[in-house]
């Protein structure tokens, strides 16, 4: 991955962290760590879409956008199932 790259990813797993806390409120860390959360899921997502899926949402920045979310709100919720126990 280069360095261009990976700022985007951070950048866009920030955004996207803020705005998997939105719609998961009640299950977010705050703003600092739904951004970590979203940091983390960008990775998660692109992960999960690539590797296990095998599908591809796009290539824009919607779609990445897209993609860090979902992989946030996976990263949510399996830390909820954690955080419960």
């Amino acid at each position: 991955m280069e360095m261009n790259d990976l700022i985007f990813t951070l950048l866009v797993g920030a955004v996207s962290g803020w705005l998997a806390g939105q719609i998961r409120q009640g299950f977010g860390f705050g703003l600092l760590g739904n951004i970590v959360v979203g940091i983390l899921g960008a990775f998660v997502g692109n992960w999960l879409f690539r590797s296990v899926l095998h599908v591809s949402l796009g290539s824009g920045l919607i779609s990445t956008i897209a993609t860090s979310v979902i992989g946030a709100l996976v990263l949510l919720f399996l830390i909820g199932l954690i955080r419960k126990k």
